[in-house]
């Protein structure tokens, strides 16, 4: 078996052109242009790639770019005040600080700033709670991402046994939470998880994000399974996932290449809230 490969570059190009119509739509109807401010404290280059991207995919779906750039010897207070003005300005939808910050700030702190309805990467205790309890809020874009692609996949979820491997606040959790909505029935797997290989292998679906290179081979893998691979990790001979891509697409039924599969589901995520955010904010939400 061969798996089929899920191209979350053509499903995230869609995304965006579904963002774009639907920033002319609302301006169709008399509402104002989506803007987002991105927020890069220093000058890691990594962040500076990362925010540039999201600034040229934002400006080319006709939203407005309120890119902000600090310091990164810039003080809490400062940076807190940046939040703080960004909040209240009416013509910015949606407030993204890029992580990580310089080490002698409290990102957190930054983070809780941010009110929900501008939480456009749906990371604050507020929009984390809503989801918690299914009610309506912006959600975390890589797993929101990561719905997209098993729906384009045509995967089922009704009654699917899934299981996540990670925890994390970005990804892990609220990947878990959202399986969990369209009644799929889940287990969280984690470092301290005896024979992670034994509950992988119940997985119908299963979503790798644990941030270690290589950690689901073959043996992990029902046959025909759904396998997203959620990490990235740079080696000698390029990019690579958290699963072995080569050895698992013989036994998976469909799988995500790294890159090309979720990575560009992230921003195209974002956009998608921004839009929404926009709406909410302009009363014309759905």
């Amino acid at each position: 078996m061969t798996a089929q490969v899920i191209d979350g570059t053509a499903v995230a190009r869609q995304v965006r052109e579904d963002v774009a119509k639907g920033v002319q739509e609302l301006l169709a109807a008399g509402g104002t242009a989506p803007g987002l401010a991105t927020v890069l404290i220093g000058d890691d280059p990594a962040s500076e790639v990362y925010v540039r991207n999201k600034r040229k995919l934002c400006v080319a779906a006709g939203m407005q770019d309120l890119h902000r750039h600090l310091p990164g010897d810039v003080g809490q207070e400062e940076a807190a005040a940046l939040i703080d003005e960004l909040a209240a300005d009416p013509a910015v939808s949606g407030i993204l600080l890029q992580l990580p910050v310089p080490k002698h700030l409290d990102s957190e702190a930054l983070l809780a700033r941010i009110p929900a309805e501008k939480d456009v990467d749906g990371l604050t205790a507020a929009n984390a709670g809503l989801l918690a309890q299914g009610r309506p809020g912006l959600r975390p874009c890589t797993p929101s991402g990561v719905m997209v692609l098993l729906d384009e996949a045509g995967v089922s979820l009704q009654g699917a046994e899934a299981v996540v491997v990670g925890r994390s606040v970005l990804v892990g959790k609220p990947m878990a939470q959202l399986l969990l909505e369209r009644n799929a029935t889940v287990t969280i797997c984690h470092s301290r998880t005896r024979d992670l290989a034994e509950v992988c292998r119940r997985a119908d679906v299963l979503v790798v994000a644990a941030g270690i290179p290589g950690l689901v081979g073959a043996d992990a893998v029902k046959p025909g399974a759904t396998v997203i691979d959620v990490g990235i990790h740079r080696g000698e001979n390029g990019l690579h996932g958290d699963v072995d891509t080569a050895a698992v697409a013989e036994v998976a039924g469909s799988i995500t290449p790294v890159p090309g599969g979720v990575g560009p589901m992230t921003i195209a995520m974002l956009l998608a809230n921004t839009l929404e955010a926009a709406k909410v904010q302009q009363g014309r939400g759905d």
